[in-house]
């Protein structure tokens, strides 16, 4: 059995720090906190070496869907007649409930770290939506039972995340497997424009 840390136990990355930075010096700027306590975060933040040790530094300054980091990956994603979503820096787990029923669930994927190279959705949608933003590099597979359930994909031109934002260091190309129970609805999948290739070009970039 392979072991996995939690997700406040994972290494904290250089831009994990500057978005809780970033968030501190929003809160000293309008008084949410004063200068003794600004200085004092932000000393404990360039020190934390976890994304747990970071968290906690912001967790009275905004709501859950405003912190820079959430750790919250594991609860079911539910829009339920309205809109739910995750996106920004969260911890993906390896396998994620979701609920669409006459409303919208939105993953994205692309600041978003997963902790397994591949990871099940499972999604149950009732004449819902949910929409599915990905990183250069991931692919989605769907299996399950939908019935009267349509999937759009489209690509867009977008910048890509670094490597190691997007993707856990054992996998070469992590894998979004959306197992669906649906009635009516939408999958939605939106991933970035492959870069076209330049062709007949000689060793050395020389046209033929």
């Amino acid at each position: 059995m392979t072991y996995r840390p939690a997700p406040r136990d994972l290494r904290a990355s250089d831009s994990d720090r500057e978005r809780v930075i970033t968030l501190l010096g929003e809160a000293a700027a309008d008084g949410r906190l004063t200068v003794d306590e600004h200085s004092e975060r932000m000393e404990r933040a360039w020190q934390a070496r976890t994304l747990g040790e970071l968290a906690v530094l912001t967790t009275d300054l905004a709501g859950p869907s405003a912190q820079p980091i959430r750790l919250d990956g594991r609860r079911t994603v539910t829009g339920v007649f309205g809109r739910d979503s995750r996106g920004g820096r969260w911890v993906v787990p390896d396998s994620l409930p979701v609920m669409a029923i006459f409303g919208e669930v939105e993953l994205d994927l692309r600041e978003a770290l997963l902790q397994s190279g591949r990871i099940v959705i499972y999604a149950t949608i009732v004449l819902g939506t949910v929409h599915l933003i990905l990183p250069e590099g991931v692919t989605v597979e769907t299996s399950g039972t939908a019935v009267l359930t349509r999937k759009v994909s489209r690509t867009v031109r977008q910048p890509g995340p670094r490597a190691t934002d997007a993707a856990p260091p054992a996998a070469a190309q992590p894998v979004i497997e959306l197992r669906t129970v649906g009635l009516g609805g939408t999958i939605r999948v939106t991933s970035p424009k492959r870069p076209r290739r330049l062709g007949g070009l000689r060793r050395g970039g020389l046209p033929r």
